[in-house]
């Protein structure tokens, strides 16, 4: 089986780099650099300027992982409280 990763070239603390991403995180790092009215190159920079360690690569994925794990906890009901999906949306 093919790998999905694709190898592209970012700006990070004013160099180049190489960051390997599958296509998927690539296709949703985009979405969330837009939505923040952002460049691929600038908010690799701010993952880049806080992450603890491991390479950029992995701190990218992790970075949308939370992103996605925040927007979720978001949508959850206060504790105690059930919700349950109806087509036209949440009811509780």
């Amino acid at each position: 089986m093919k790998s999905s990763i694709v190898k592209r070239s970012v700006m990070v603390a004013g160099r180049k780099t190489s960051v390997s991403l599958e296509d998927a995180f690539w296709t949703t790092f985009r979405e969330i650099a837009d939505g923040r009215h952002m460049t691929l190159s600038e908010l690799a920079d701010v993952i880049n300027s806080e992450r603890a360690d491991g390479n950029l690569s992995s701190a990218i994925r992790l970075f949308v992982l939370a992103f996605y794990r925040n927007q979720l906890s978001a949508h959850q009901p206060p504790a105690g409280e059930t919700r349950t999906q109806t087509q036209a949306g949440w009811s509780r």
